[in-house]
């Protein structure tokens, strides 16, 4: 019996693969949302403001940031969690493929995560004079709630790694 549910829930694993398949399903949708900004900007490029652009250019890298971070722990949680990925040599390998660990990955996530609040909070800052004083606030307070957690996560991923 105890053999039957380590095998159970060891093969159980296999659970995540199509919500990591869905993921990609995410990019493809981040994607063509990408695409569709873009196309919606380039006729009125010139009638917009620099300001103007400025946020819709901010947006962009809002959306290449998350689209790195959906392949980052689409591929890394895949690799740590379900199963190695079998990539032929002789083609392109990301850097970081199969060295990234449960841990590390939380990092980078954290990571990415304050990187996209940030362009975030820049946006509001760019668009302020139309943005109630309160809800900057609290958009502050968010961004330095998600700087915080990452630090603390790396504070104590280092201490936890000091002391082995």
């Amino acid at each position: 019996m105890e053999r039957f549910v380590e095998n159970s829930m060891y093969a159980a694993r296999w659970l995540l693969a199509p919500i990591y398949f869905g993921l990609s399903l995410a990019l493809l949708a981040l994607t063509l949302k990408f695409f569709q900004e873009i196309l919606h900007i380039l006729p009125h490029v010139f009638e917009k403001t620099e300001a103007d652009l400025i946020l819709v250019l901010l947006s962009l890298i809002d959306m290449s940031l998350v689209g790195g971070l959906l392949v980052m722990v689409m591929i890394s949680g895949y690799e740590n969690f379900v199963s190695q990925l079998d990539i032929d040599e002789d083609k392109e390998k990301l850097s970081w493929l199969g060295k990234m660990d449960s841990g590390s990955l939380k990092m980078k996530v954290a990571a990415s995560i304050v990187a996209i609040s940030s362009i975030h909070l820049l946006r509001i800052f760019m668009d302020a004079q139309n943005i109630d004083n309160s809800k900057i606030m609290w958009y502050v307070v968010l961004h330095m709630t998600f700087v915080i957690s990452a630090f603390a996560m790396g504070y104590l991923d280092k201490m936890t790694k000091h002391d082995h």
